[in-house]
């Protein structure tokens, strides 16, 4: 058995695969950037290695530094949980060249299955369905285009060195292809370092299936049952559940045997996940093959009762594996969603930062990158925590899940917490009749009626403001808030208790405290009326506001504010304040990130809604709009800087009233 393990990742896995660690009695040593020099991640660790400077190419994604820092610490094997390196066969054969073991299968499988035409041509040739399109990788736009003739419009294109659905453009015309092959090829390269493309054909409406296999150094080869991962963002999975929902008994046996037999065909060994696309007559076809362990694993691990990392030592080790198919079963269901620190209502864009005060869920399973706070570095992948639902049946599952995102509480920066509740709560999601096509469209429905949770935050400010009394007052007192915030002058019959004026973004709001009786406030915003209920739980406050929940933390002049998973910034208002907002020529970066394309010099028009900038932040590209029409006065950045959130990118004057707009 393994006796020291260098753990070669970051955040939530590399905490997983530590807890797996502890519990067999194995030594781990964490490495990290300069991002991550006080992460959770590094605690209880053997030892901490520090790789290098924050950006992920000159730390996690040094070979070099991983394998001496192995050395050096007198480790026997190197975990690379997933992401970075884990997929990547220079890694994998480093490692065993320096004489350490490698958790994960060897460096010729990796590099075969990471190559989609070499997998695609392998499954194909072991009897496995795969989708008709390019049989070879290519970067060149005219052969891409040849293909997409062929095989007939729509299709997809998919980075071949790509994973997790990073870089992947669906073209629904001709006229749209160029455009789409040159920005796939550009991110590609910068992701994966590897530009070229395969096209394949494009189902409209399919499931996303994928089988957990296992395979070992004496031959055998089996299945821990396949996994939904239909509900996606952006070709990125957000909710993962065991088993499949809906799928027929004959379609599910296909699936695993197909996987079995395709890994069997490779002689694959450890863990691996075959993913596949089902369209609506029960056909499936090959997607890919990772070779590491997935990020939906719990729920694997949930309906089987088994640990995949202990699984994964063992293997490397050279033991046999634990069961054999006929002992592995599975009990229940279990659901899993990915808490991100982006914003849903901005394209689900990414939102780094650092967290303040996190209140995870009891009662489940959570895997999370910080316990009570952490910095969330522009660097790396914005998934913060996992929250993984086990139950007798889905129902189960997604109830209790859902009353557990509820009751999770993460302020300091904003997350896709509200939009997850709300997305299990859709009644396509709770009957099963899901695809990779739904949560497009469940955003689409949502943009267009919009919940406005302002007035819910002024009462919940209200709330707060109210418990701190000074000394000699009573509950009943219009003096007992705190931070200034009530308005003493104002006390009138219709706010016995006082006022609160704030501001919530850019709306100002009042707040009239009505009464409070037996814990509970009553508070009147926006002519509606709010029972809100508040509790200290350590340096937050928590409580209900009508059906919603909430948690907030208080300030400076404000508080942050998370109301059913969505975060508010509330400030209060000033009496007086100029409402004025600022000019609209200075163009700002959205977030950190690095500069990856200027398209725009001085001098130049641009129109209302042009791209300026290029803003690569958490492996994707924002593209930064002109707010106006105008002429580029200046570009105050170049590319490959690595900007702040804010920080002004290009400046606009103002457009030549005799030049057509």
């Amino acid at each position: 058995m393994v006796k020291r393990l260098l753990i070669a990742n970051r955040g939530e896995i590399a905490r997983r695969i530590a807890r797996t660690c502890r519990r067999l009695g194995i030594e781990y040593v964490a490495v990290h950037s300069e991002a991550d020099g006080a992460a959770d991640h590094l605690e209880g660790a053997f030892e901490q290695v520090l790789l290098g400077p924050s950006p992920a190419a000159d730390s996690y994604l040094r070979v070099d530094g991983l394998v001496d820092a192995a050395l050096r610490t007198g480790c026997d094997a190197v975990h690379p949980g997933y992401g970075f390196l884990s997929e990547n066969p220079e890694f994998a054969a480093a490692v065993a060249e320096a004489g350490l073991v490698f958790v994960g299968p060897g460096a010729d499988t990796i590099a075969a299955m990471g190559d989609k035409a070499t997998a695609k041509r392998l499954m194909a040739a072991a009897g496995v369905p795969v989708l008709p399109g390019s049989a070879d990788a290519t970067e060149s736009a005219d052969e891409i285009r040849a293909h997409a003739a062929r095989i007939g419009y729509p299709v997809i294109l998919k980075p071949v060195a790509g994973g997790g659905g990073k870089g992947m453009r669906v073209i629904e015309r001709e006229d749209d292809l160029a455009p789409a092959v040159e920005a796939a090829v550009r991110l590609a390269r910068a992701n994966f370092g590897d530009g070229r493309l395969l096209v394949e054909r494009y189902l409209r409406r399919p499931r996303h299936i994928e089988v957990q296999v296992f395979g070992d150094t004496h031959g055998t080869v089996l299945h821990l049952f396949e996994r939904e991962c239909s509900l996606q963002r952006r070709h990125q999975k957000i909710v993962e559940e065991a088993p499949a929902v809906n799928l027929p008994a004959k379609v599910r046996e296909a699936l695993l045997e197909a996987a079995v037999r395709g890994a069997r065909a490779i002689g694959y060994v450890n863990a691996g996940t075959f993913e596949f696309i089902l369209d609506g007559n029960g056909e499936f076809f090959f997607l890919e093959v990772n070779t590491r362990l997935q990020v939906e694993h719990p729920v694997t691990e949930a309906i089987t009762g088994l640990d995949l990392v202990e699984w994964q030592l063992r293997v490397a080790a050279g033991e046999e594996l634990p069961l054999s198919q006929e002992e592995i079963t599975a009990s229940g269901h279990a659901v899993e969603v990915r808490v991100y620190a982006e914003d849903p209502d901005a394209d689900f864009r990414p939102a780094p930062g650092r967290v303040l005060d996190a209140r995870w869920p009891t009662g489940l399973r959570v895997d999370a990158a910080f316990d009570t706070s952490g910095d969330v570095p522009v660097f790396y992948d914005p998934m913060i925590a996992k929250l993984v639902a086990h139950g007798p049946g889905r129902p189960a599952a997604l109830t209790r899940l859902r009353h557990a995102i509820r009751d999770t509480a993460v302020l300091g920066l904003t997350t896709n917490l509200g939009f997850l509740a709300d997305l299990l709560g859709d009644t396509r999601v709770a009957a099963g009749l899901i695809d990779t096509h739904l949560v497009d469209e469940f955003t689409a429905r949502a943009a267009e009626r919009p919940r406005d949770l302002e007035p819910v935050a002024a009462a919940c400010a209200a709330a707060m403001a109210l418990p701190a009394r000074p000394a000699g007052t009573t509950a009943e007192s219009p003096w007992s808030g705190s931070l200034g915030a009530l308005d003493r002058e104002l006390l009138d019959p219709e706010a016995p208790l006082g006022r609160v004026a704030c501001r919530v973004g850019s709306r100002p709001l009042e707040a009239a405290l009505l009464s409070r009786r037996a814990g509970a406030l009553t508070v009147a915003v926006a002519g509606e009326r709010y029972g809100v209920t508040c509790a200290p739980d350590g340096a937050l406050v928590r409580g209900t506001a009508g059906e919603a929940r909430w948690a907030g933390l208080r300030r400076g002049d404000g508080c942050e504010l998370v109301v059913d998973g969505r975060r508010l910034t509330l400030t209060l208002a000033v009496a007086g304040e100029d409402d004025s907002t600022a000019g609209t020529d200075a163009v700002t970066s959205p977030m950190p990130g690095t500069v990856v394309q200027l398209p725009v010099s001085v001098g130049d028009s641009v129109r209302q809604g042009d791209t300026v900038a290029i803003v690569e932040a958490m492996k994707m590209e924002n593209r930064v709009l002109a707010p106006a029409a105008g002429v580029v006065e200046e570009i105050r950045c170049s590319l490959s800087e690595i900007v702040s959130a804010d920080q002004i990118l290009v400046v606009i004057g103002a457009a030549d009233p005799e030049e057509p707009a």
